[in-house]
């Protein structure tokens, strides 16, 4: 048997019994900044965490490096083995990928001209697998940290959610961006059972900025209303509420809302010119690059930046123009021109950058297809924050089928609860920790099985 016929066996026996995760209410931007009109009702929004919540940790040390994290979902899952685990197959590899060997890294310099000129600036991850071959599950996995269709799966809360958590009480009375930020992302996971003021903030980054974020009948007049809003309210807060914590978390949103609104720094993080979106590409993926390095250099309490770029879902004429040399292109142009402004700005020294896909694809001569189907085999991608560059972590064999080297101390495949511990390290949260206010009473874990020392982070990625 073979290893998809072997995870193809697993998910026949093991069905997702619940919900889809992505069914599941987020705060969109429309509901963010138009509460009163979106038919929300109190008892959707949750409190956040009680002081009573008992949590725990074990002592770890953690590498507490990065301000900030920007995470770049490859969905459809791309080639490894076309792009950042590159093999070259006589006969199938196309000559335009021109594989060059630069420090001992083979990579496609054809493909990605850009980015390989930063080849000292990012390290890669060949030893990483899936647990999943199916699209919406893996997906879901990669920004949750654990099994969607496991008994707290349907309520887990996104990595960047957890983020959000651990970074609020760092944030200060004037920043007023969102401390989780999702760009082209409207299927990102959501906020889970935690409260949804940590919930991703879902952006389509667009030329006009920030939508929503002025009234039609001017400032003075909003404002006069807000404060008029304000008299009427405010008296019916005094002493104890008879509405309890509910119409406080509406009063939270509208302040939130409020504090974006006519605001210049929220006009120049959400916006870019016709010249930056060239520099970046032009592409929907370029333009949400420009916006996260805005965003990063505001310094208005965004923590954690997901962006997503689509489309790797490769089964018929990979290397058709408008297939994988299309979509490389625009991440080549996109990625390659984000660590540049970064490292021009000096944010690159306190910025993680975190890219995967949800599992790989099949390795080898193409399918009769002449693409290439899903396959437990993978990359990962991680720049910033300290880390060290032109540096690989596990190897593959001739063809990218299995591994050869894990390449970190662990010795096995990278998981991406592996990824997900490796991000709670670099922002300085302990990975360990377990909250006891989640519905089922079982316990939180920020990774799963972080008591009993099953996954941790990828400590190779800061070494020499």
């Amino acid at each position: 048997m073979t290893q998809q016929e072997k995870f193809d066996k697993i998910f026949r026996e093991h069905p997702h019994p619940v919900k889809p995760f992505f069914a599941r209410p987020h705060l969109t931007r429309r509901r963010f900044l138009n509460l009163s009109g979106a038919g929300l009702t109190a008892s959707w929004l949750p409190s956040k965490m009680s002081g009573s919540t008992v949590i725990t940790s074990s002592p770890v040390t953690m590498h507490n490096t990065a301000k900030n994290v920007i995470y770049i979902l490859l969905a459809g899952a791309p080639s490894h083995t076309d792009t950042f685990d590159l093999k070259v197959i006589p006969g199938t590899t196309p000559t335009t990928f021109n594989p060059t060997t630069t420090n001992g890294i083979l990579f496609p310099n054809g493909l990605m001209p850009k980015l390989a000129a930063h080849m000292g600036d990012f390290a890669l991850v060949r030893s990483m697998q899936p647990w999943a071959l199916v699209h919406s599950l893996a997906q879901t996995w990669t920004q949750i940290g654990r099994n969607p269709a496991g008994v707290l799966g349907n309520v887990s809360p996104n990595i960047g959610t957890v983020v959000a958590i651990e970074k609020d009480p760092e944030r200060t009375v004037n920043q007023v961006f969102p401390t989780f930020l999702a760009l082209n992302s409207a299927s990102a996971a959501g906020s889970g059972y935690m409260a949804a003021s940590f919930a991703p903030f879902k952006v389509t980054p667009s030329t006009t900025g920030l939508k929503n974020t002025t009234n039609p009948d001017g400032q003075p007049r909003f404002n006069a209303r807000w404060d008029f809003l304000h008299h009427l309210d405010d008296p019916l807060r005094d002493g104890a509420s008879p509405d309890g914590s509910a119409m406080d978390d509406y009063d939270q949103f509208y302040t939130a809302a409020q504090g974006m609104m006519y605001n210049a720094a929220v006009t120049s993080a959400f916006a870019y010119t016709s010249a930056e979106s060239t520099a970046y590409g032009s592409t929907s993926f370029g333009n949400a690059c420009a916006i996260a390095k805005h965003v990063v250099a505001a310094n208005q309490g965004t923590r954690y930046i997901e962006i997503t770029l689509g489309g790797w879902d490769m089964h018929q004429n990979i290397y058709s123009a408008n297939q994988l040399p299309a979509l490389a292109a625009q991440l080549d142009n996109g990625l390659s021109q984000l660590i540049a402004d970064l490292k021009a700005s000096g944010d690159f020294a306190n910025t993680m950058i975190v890219m995967a896909g949800e599992f790989g694809r099949t390795t080898g001569a193409l399918t009769p297809a002449a693409g290439r189907d899903h396959y437990a085999q993978q990359f990962a991608f991680f720049a910033g924050a300290g880390i060290t560059g032109g540096k690989v972590i596990g190897s593959t064999d001739s063809k990218g089928a299995n591994i050869v080297d894990y390449g970190w101390s662990r010795q096995r495949a990278v998981k991406p609860e592996d990824i997900e511990a490796t991000v709670y390290s670099a922002m300085g949260i302990n990975w360990t920790t377990v909250r006891y206010d989640d519905p089922l009473g079982r316990g939180f874990y920020y990774v799963p099985n972080s008591d009993q020392n099953v996954y941790g982070p990828i400590a190779e990625l800061w070494q020499p």
